[in-house]
């Protein structure tokens, strides 16, 4: 199992720092997320600072561009990384593209699958020298010169990622996608009913099987020496846990477990602003089937127990971060 780290650093100047450190201790990949900041400049600065590590957005909000630009950034950056950088992709919502993006939405999947398809053919154009002729929908793409054209890459062409929560983004990214990102408001139970389920449905429409999608789950986790922090780990979950399941969007997970009418209730609360009464409708039981939870020794042994037949790659979203002697006791048992 492959363990990813987040590049958490608020601001460029700690990226060099913290992806070598990262690499040093030994996990095998570095993401970055598109929160306050840009998820591709800090890859730019991991790239140049690492040597082995594996480099992901995950994920970068792809409405919020279009295929040319993501088809450029997601080149450079492998050419950046001799070979290191995946593009991970996820629409985010209606509200945030159109309201904070001022992008249009519609269709989500469709857009998607088209977008990635774009992208590729893009791609196929300067690493193969094809003529771009894409013409879908939402995307068209007929105009490429010499002078804009890179040509050929030395290192191959960057994997795409895609990342989803219900059935029809999931099949798609089984059908057309390398590799698929699992939203951290998962659980065994909703990957075992809901998502791998999906993602072989969509790979065997392209003739295709699981095996051919790399799956990772950046999953939520509480690693504790004591009680004492144990405690705070698992406090420190259920206003977040609280604020996924306000997501009309995610109310399927919950109803893999019985509890999808609590969506409609934690939506309420959030537009209210009542976010202490959101949390402490998480109970302790959904507490233990979304998070992971041990001391340095034993997470990595639990973490392979639910999920070591479904993924491939792992990270742990802690509440607090670990030092590097924590982390290699982690390590050790995620590479077990």
């Amino acid at each position: 199992m492959n363990v990813d780290a987040a590049l958490t650093s608020t601001g460029l100047g700690a990226v060099a720092a913290a992806a070598t450190e990262i690499e040093a201790v030994g996990y095998d990949g570095i993401f970055s997320f598109e929160g306050q900041h840009d998820p591709f400049f800090p890859l730019l600065l991991a790239a140049e600072h690492t040597e082995r590590v594996q480099l992901t957005t995950a994920v970068a909000i792809a409405f919020a561009r279009n295929p040319m630009t993501l088809a450029q950034t997601a080149y450079d950056l492998q050419l950046a990384s001799h070979g290191r950088f995946r593009l991970g992709l996820g629409t985010q919502i209606k509200p945030h593209i159109e309201n904070r993006f001022s992008m249009p939405w519609s269709q989500p999947v469709a857009r998607m699958r088209e977008l990635v398809l774009a992208i590729r053919a893009i791609w196929t154009t300067w690493h193969e020298g094809a003529p771009l002729d894409f013409r879908g929908e939402f995307y068209r793409h007929t105009l490429m010169t010499p002078f804009f054209n890179p040509g050929p890459s030395p290192y191959g062409l960057p994997s795409i990622f895609l990342a989803g929560v219900g059935p029809r983004m999931t099949e798609m990214a089984g059908e057309i996608a390398d590799g698929f990102i699992v939203h951290p408001f998962g659980s065994e139970r909703s990957l075992r009913t809901l998502t791998i389920p999906a993602l072989t449905r969509g790979a065997a429409r392209a003739g295709r099987t699981l095996t051919d999608v790399e799956v990772a789950f950046p999953l939520m986790a509480v690693v504790a020496d004591n009680d004492e922090q144990l405690m705070r780990g698992r406090e420190a979950m259920r206003p977040r846990l609280a604020f996924y399941g306000s997501t009309p969007a995610y109310k399927v997970v919950l109803d893999v477990h019985g509890w999808g009418d609590l969506q409609p209730e934690l939506n309420r609360l959030s537009k209210a602003g009542d976010w202490a009464t959101m949390s402490s409708l998480i109970t302790d039981e959904m507490v233990d089937t979304f998070s992971v939870q041990g001391s340095p020794d034993r997470v990595g042994a639990i973490v392979r127990e639910r999920y070591g037949d479904l993924v491939q790659r792992v990270s742990l979203d802690t509440s607090a971060r670990l030092d590097p002697v924590r982390v290699g006791r982690v390590l050790a048992g995620l590479h077990s």
